[in-house]
């Protein structure tokens, strides 16, 4: 009997041919649409004569550059993408394989093992860097106010990240919270002449509490119809805010809030002050400074509570209320409580927050607290991964010190004319970036993390395993 003829090797699967006749005309196309959008906003700028007549001024070459950037972006991104589809038709997905698939680490989930370290060692030392980057610390004092603009953004992001990244629920009224925390604070502080560390502790609580409030009429309410109640929750605060004048001054806000102190000592040149009591030269900067580390604190503390929170029961069941709500309800967990842990704990670091910002401007109005302060936070969770604590800060890096950069681009006039103000084009580079980010990485910045529960071995969760990307 003769032997079984040995199986034929399987061929190679063959890679996919490139259309490239059809990605120049999907190309072409959004040049075409970016050129229509142009005639009427960017083609002609209009500019008041001598005699007030308005004249209009021709910018067509603008208009050919930008799209010729379209273009060229459109067409480098559907390459890629075609690339990438390409090697993923080549290469067995995991839930395929028979037999073990390399599962090495990749650059996200490396850079979410060592970046906090990384962001705490360049957040501690910052003031120090800015310093000698200037050469003077009061020649120092935009940068270290910038820096205090990040971490209030960081602290709201890892606060919000609470409620979206953790437990799912989409909240379009966060600002609501941190107006609450602000206006807690100032008139607690104007009215009652409490410290603000007494305040601040008061103003989480008042936060938390109106979180509650805001999470018993969406206990059943999912999805859009939950972002729609919490963004008219937000305005609801505003408009209050501005006409109840009585009780906030209105529109006019609150003026002549106290300054912060150190445990008592005030930051002033005469005698009992801070400079006089530690026997240093007085400088207005030693306020800022401690203002710099005081919000850092505040967002290591929200950072620290978040993490401790995930591992615990309470951290599990908002994972499970995230993943399903109807598997969650039927493991027994209590969803009323869950959420309205959720709302509180996100709120009350939403009120630090606040309270914060009130001591550092010395001033408060409804027009601080307005929806785009909600987006940004929103657009910040989002951008950097939802449940991602590394990726949030990085997010608010990007968002908030981003924009700044715009004002040192002079270099940029000889080419669009003396005209051109960079700043004019940052809400249109922030939705630029939003699109960029939702076609590049539509799960985040870092859609990995580590399991808050591991049974014998410690591994990444990927973002494609888990219910829209955030693990």
């Amino acid at each position: 009997m003769s032997a079984p003829a040995p199986a034929l090797a399987a061929a190679p699967a063959a890679r996919p041919a490139l259309d490239l006749q059809a990605i120049v005309k999907d190309a072409l196309l959004f040049a075409l649409v970016t050129f229509g959008l142009c005639v009427p906003i960017v083609a002609y700028r209009t500019d008041l004569s001598a005699t007030s007549a308005l004249d209009l001024t021709p910018r067509w070459g603008l208009v050919t550059i930008l799209c010729g950037i379209v273009f060229v972006a459109r067409l480098a991104q559907r390459l890629i993408l075609a690339n990438r589809d390409a090697r993923r038709a080549l290469t067995p997905s995991p839930r395929q394989a028979t037999e073990a698939v390399d599962a090495a680490p990749n650059a996200a989930q490396s850079l979410s093992r060592f970046g906090l370290p990384l962001f705490l060692g360049v957040a501690l030392t910052f003031p120090l860097l800015a310093t000698l980057g200037t050469g003077g610390l009061s020649e120092s004092r935009y940068w270290i106010d910038l820096g205090i603009l990040i971490l209030t953004y960081v602290m709201l992001g890892w606060g919000l990240n609470i409620v979206v990244g953790l437990a799912g629920l989409l909240d379009l009224g966060y600002v609501a919270f941190y107006a609450v925390g602000a206006y807690s604070y100032a008139l607690l502080s104007t009215t009652f002449g409490l410290s603000f560390w007494i305040c601040l502790p008061l103003a989480g609580l008042f936060a938390a509490l109106w979180g509650m409030i805001l999470g018993f009429p969406v206990l059943r309410l999912r999805g859009d119809y939950l972002a729609i109640v919490t963004l008219a929750f937000g305005e609801i605060i505003r408009l209050v805010l501005i006409n109840w004048s009585d009780f906030s001054g209105g529109a006019a806000g609150i003026s002549s809030i106290p300054r912060i102190t150190f445990f008592g000592l005030p930051f002033t040149a005469g005698e009992g002050g801070f400079a006089s009591a530690l026997g240093i030269e007085f400088s207005p900067m030693h306020r800022v400074v401690f203002l710099y580390y005081l919000i850092l604190v505040l967002a290591l503390v929200t950072n620290l509570v978040t993490l401790r929170l995930r591992r615990l029961p309470i951290g599990r069941a908002w994972e499970a209320l995230r993943e399903d709500e109807i598997a969650c309800r039927s493991l027994g967990i209590n969803t009323t409580n869950t959420k309205l842990t959720a709302f509180a704990l996100g709120a009350m670091f939403g009120g630090f927050a606040g309270s914060f910002f009130a001591v550092r401007q010395s001033f408060v109005s409804p027009e601080s607290f307005n929806f785009l302060e909600s987006a940004i936070i929103l657009a910040i969770v989002v951008l950097g991964g939802m449940g991602s604590q590394i990726g949030v800060a990085i997010a608010a890096v990007a968002m908030v010190g981003g924009p700044e950069l715009l004002r040192n681009l002079d270099f940029l006039k000889p080419v669009f004319g003396d005209h051109f103000d960079p700043n004019e084009y940052r809400l249109l580079l922030f939705g630029l970036a939003m699109v960029v980010m939702m076609i590049w990485r539509p799960r985040g910045l870092i859609s990995e993390r580590s399991p808050s529960v591991v049974l014998k071995e410690r591994k990444a969760i990927s973002g494609s395993l888990v219910k829209e990307g955030h693990g």
